[in-house]
């Protein structure tokens, strides 16, 4: 087991800490530069980077990109896998075997589908998909940390009982980390956090809903940002692009960070 990963796991024990999303590598040592420990990918990030949108990324591009941003810092790194691309246990055990050699400290696998009149995968069958990375990273002797995900609250189908249901069932699959993305109210996480205890709880804060300390109060133990800071940044993209396009202005240049200062950032 790496150090990186021995440093994940040992995150994941106690306390409660802060997994920010980068996108690409200049995004990542900054947040470094920040000082958060651990770092997570996100997938939208990635395909908007590369001018697709989210899971609309191969396999392979995933892969060559958890290589890349595992080796551009020396924090661990938890992958968006997405649904391990793949429908059958054995396709998403093959892909996430690859996943582990990458050098990636944790990585999720989500349960919905893409079919918005079948967002959720069967409940037997996205409990296999589970067992399946387990077994596979249990093969692969890295010790990355394996995350189950349910995603019926960003996939039209926010049931608490069934998500409770479906991450107590993840968990007892293998899973380290259960997480449900698209949670607001502090007595529903509460709930999922108290269904899976001891298993640590992920929380995505894509808005201003809550606080750390506030989420550390109920028991969550990591909090990440999923395509928000991506999202962020283009939003003053298109501000900008767009005020140059409609009025042949550039007042939003003006309000940027100076180069020099973010040059700074990234000396040797």
């Amino acid at each position: 087991m790496s150090t990186a990963i021995d440093r994940f796991r040992h995150l994941h024990e106690s306390g409660c800490f802060v997994l920010p999303n980068p996108w690409d590598i200049g995004s990542a040592r900054f947040l470094v530069h920040l000082g958060f420990p651990a770092l997570a990918t996100t997938s939208a990030g990635f395909a908007w980077s590369i001018g697709r949108s989210d899971n609309h990324i191969t396999l392979e591009e995933a892969l060559a990109h958890l290589r890349v941003m595992a080796s551009a810092v020396d924090v661990p790194i938890n992958a968006d896998f997405e649904g391990g691309f793949a429908v059958e246990p054995e396709g998403v055990a093959a892909n996430v075997a690859a996943a582990a050699a990458t050098g990636i400290a944790g990585l999720s696998i989500e349960d919905s589908t893409g079919d918005k009149d079948n967002p959720l995968f069967d409940f037997d069958l996205a409990v296999r998909r589970i067992k399946a990375a387990r077994e596979a990273l249990d093969r692969s002797g890295t010790g990355v940390l394996l995350v189950g995900r349910s995603e019926g609250f960003i996939a039209g189908r926010p049931d608490l009982g069934e998500t409770i249901r479906r991450l107590v069932a993840y968990s007892a699959a293998g899973a380290d980390c259960l997480y449900a993305p698209g949670l607001r109210s502090m007595d529903d996480i509460k709930a999922v956090v108290d269904a899976v205890a001891p298993k640590p709880v992920n929380v995505n804060t894509g808005s201003e809903f809550t606080t750390l300390a506030d989420l550390a109060a109920i028991g969550v133990r990591r909090i990440s940002t999923g395509g928000a800071l991506a999202r962020t940044a283009w939003t003053g993209f298109i501000a900008a692009a767009k005020e140059i396009a409609d009025h042949d202005t550039f007042a939003a240049l003006g309000r940027t960070v100076p180069g020099a200062e973010i040059n700074a950032f990234f000396k040797p």
